[in-house]
């Protein structure tokens, strides 16, 4: 299904669509013959869906400690499936003799993105959305059993950004330190989580955000055990504006011509 683009895509489907909920771009690769591929889309987007749900999206507010713990084990779980399955280009992949692998088709989970309120979440999910993406659309999908060390690598960095974003900014890591690909936040950083010590009082403060469009648990039920990527409708790209700012020129200019050739209304008498 082609969309122009590979950015998230915008799930404009009831009350799910006005909220801006978005899912991984696929392009036209829905489903997979690598089992360790699925299993990674899956897991991830499992537990980024669970990290948009909670209130702090909805705050401008630095998020809580709950928050940023479920995204440190979403990076290292990730990280770990990873590790386990990429195999080194000078180390021979595991091949069948008789058996073949059927397609499986990717689990999609929903998650709101686009009206996001907290600045960090938002850029966070725009950024595992695109590692869903880049995995999903890569060539190792044709591999059954292996992942190649460059799948690992493009899919990671975007995870690795995160991680890098949230130690710095949020917990006063040196960049330096948190730019190393095995650094990993530990039990004593998580406690002395302390956002007051980098923010300043207006980014501490926030005004209540709307409370009648607060999903339940029963609500997030239809999105909660993932959508199969065949069975996903309302995809689209999500409305910036920019196409109509791109037009606007050429209106411009068209109503200037349709100006010079029209009559000139007389000047204003003189005082």
């Amino acid at each position: 299904m082609p969309f122009g683009t590979d950015e998230p895509l915008w799930y404009n489907v009831g009350a799910w669509g006005e909220l801006g909920y978005a899912v991984p771009n696929f392009g036209d690769d829905p489903a997979t013959l690598n089992s360790g591929i699925h299993y990674l889309v899956q897991v991830v987007g499992r537990n980024l869906f669970a990290v948009m749900h909670h209130s702090d999206v909805d705050l401008r507010t630095p998020p809580s400690i709950n928050t940023l713990v479920r995204v440190h084990k979403l990076i290292l779980r990730a990280r770990t499936i990873l590790a386990g399955r990429e195999v080194p280009p000078g180390t021979p992949n595991m091949e069948a003799v008789h058996s073949s692998p059927s397609q499986a088709v990717h689990v999609i989970f929903p998650v709101p993105c686009f009206k996001v309120r907290n600045p960090w979440l938002r850029e966070y999910c725009g950024l595992v959305l695109a590692a869903l993406s880049e995995a999903m659309q890569h060539t190792d999908n044709r591999r059954p059993y292996e992942i190649s060390t460059a799948f690992s690598g493009l899919v990671g960095q975007y995870l690795h950004r995160i991680y890098k974003l949230m130690a710095t900014e949020l917990f006063g890591v040196a960049a330096e330190k948190a730019a190393a690909l095995d650094f990993a936040l530990t039990e004593a950083d998580l406690k002395t989580y302390d956002p007051g010590k980098w923010f300043t009082a207006t980014e501490m403060v926030d005004t209540v955000p709307p409370l009648d469009r607060v999903a339940t648990e029963d609500d997030l039920a239809v999105l909660s055990a993932g959508i199969p990527a065949t069975l996903l409708v309302g995809l689209a790209r999500w409305p910036s504006g920019l196409a109509s700012l791109s037009a606007a020129p050429a209106a411009a200019a068209a109503g200037s011509a349709a100006a010079a050739a029209a009559p000139a209304f007389a000047p204003p008498p003189s005082p």
